[in-house]
C-alpha cells in the first residue's frame, strides 16, 4: 500500500469539501464534456471523494454503471447522497484502497481517475495495477492539474511563493502537484496503448465572473489558503510574505486582473 494515498495535503474540512464541489461545477464543461461512456459498460472511478466529479459522470452517461471507490468512508456517504439528490442511481460506492481493490482482473470496461495520481508516491505502480483491472481493449482516463502552469497579472513574487509552498508541502509527503505535464510519459511507461493527452487551460478575466468566483477565488486561492498553517509553521515562508502573497492572488481577480491554469487530460487503452 502507498502511504501517500492516505496523506491528502488539502485536508478533509468542510471548507475543502466546498472547494472540491466549486471546482467540479465550474470546470465540468472544460474537463468532462468529452467524457462519455456507452450504455451498459462498467466504469471504475478511483478516488471519487465527495462525488464532485461523479455527478458529471453519471449525468453524461446515465445508462453506464459506475463503481466509485475511495479510502474515506465519510466522503463516500457524502458522494452517495449527492448522486441520489441529483436523481441518479447508476453508481455504487465502496470503500477501497487504490492499491488493494476488491475486484478481479479484467473486470471493468473503463477506469476514470481524476486528481488522484498527484497524491501518490508511486503513480506508475498505480497505473500498472489499474491496468490489470481493465478488460482488453478498455480505456483509462486520467485528469491532473499542474500548479507550475499557473500564471497571472499583475505578477507577484510573493504570490508565487505561496503557490510554491503548496508544491513543496505536497512533495514532502510524497505527492507531485506538477504531475499534469507528466501524464503522457507515465501512460507510455505503464505500457498503455495509444495514449493521448490534451491540455485544458482555464483562462479567467473579469468578463467571466463565474470563473473569477468559481475557479480563481473558490478553487485555486482557497486551495492555497488551506495550507497556510502548514506553510508558516514549517518555516518555508514567513507570515508577512504569506499574507502579501494571498492579497496579491486576490488582486488578480479585480477588473484588470487575469489568471491562467492548465489541467491535463489523458486517455489511453489496454
Amino acid at each position: 500500500m502507498d502511504d501517500a494515498v492516505h496523506k491528502y495535503v488539502h485536508g478533509y474540512s468542510q471548507r475543502e469539501i466546498k472547494r472540491l464541489v466549486d471546482q467540479s461545477e465550474t470546470l465540468a464543461e472544460l474537463l468532462h464534456s468529452d467524457t462519455k461512456y456507452s450504455a451498459g459498460v462498467s466504469v471504475l472511478e478511483i478516488g471519487c471523494g465527495v462525488g464532485a466529479q461523479t455527478v458529471t459522470l453519471v449525468k453524461n452517461s446515465p445508462e453506464t454503471h459506475f463503481t466509485c471507490v475511495d479510502i474515506s468512508g465519510e466522503y463516500l456517504q457524502i458522494a452517495k447522497a449527492r448522486i441520489e439528490a441529483a436523481g441518479y442511481y447508476n453508481a455504487t460506492f465502496q470503500k477501497a484502497d487504490i492499491f488493494n481493490l476488491p475486484f478481479p482482473d479484467r473486470h471493468f470496461d473503463h477506469i476514470f481517475v481524476c486528481f488522484v495520481l498527484e497524491h501518490l508516491k508511486n503513480p506508475m505502480e498505480a497505473l500498472f495495477y489499474l491496468k490489470s483491472k481493465i478488460k482488453p481493449g478498455g480505456s483509462i482516463t486520467v485528469i491532473e492539474g499542474d500548479h507550475g502552469s499557473t500564471y497571472f497579472h499583475p505578477d507577484s513574487k510573493e504570490a508565487w511563493q505561496t503557490i510554491q509552498c503548496l508544491i513543496d508541502l505536497q512533495s514532502q509527503i510524497g505527492g507531485n502537484s506538477l504531475i499534469g505535464r507528466q501524464l503522457f510519459p507515465l501512460l507510455t511507461q505503464a505500457a498503455f496503448n495509444a495514449p493521448s493527452v490534451s491540455p485544458r487551460m482555464v483562462y479567467v478575466d473579469s468578463s467571466r465572473p463565474e470563473y473569477v468566483e468559481g475557479f480563481t477565488k473558490n478553487t485555486f486561492i482557497s486551495m492555497v489558503e488551506g495550507i497556510r498553517s502548514q506553510a508558516i509553521n514549517s518555516g518555508i515562508i514567513d507570515k508577512s510574505t504569506w499574507e502579501k502573497g494571498i492579497k496579491d492572488l486576490f488582486r488578480t481577480t479585480e477588473k484588470d486582473g487575469t489568471f491562467c491554469y492548465t489541467f491535463f487530460k489523458g486517455v489511453a487503452y489496454k
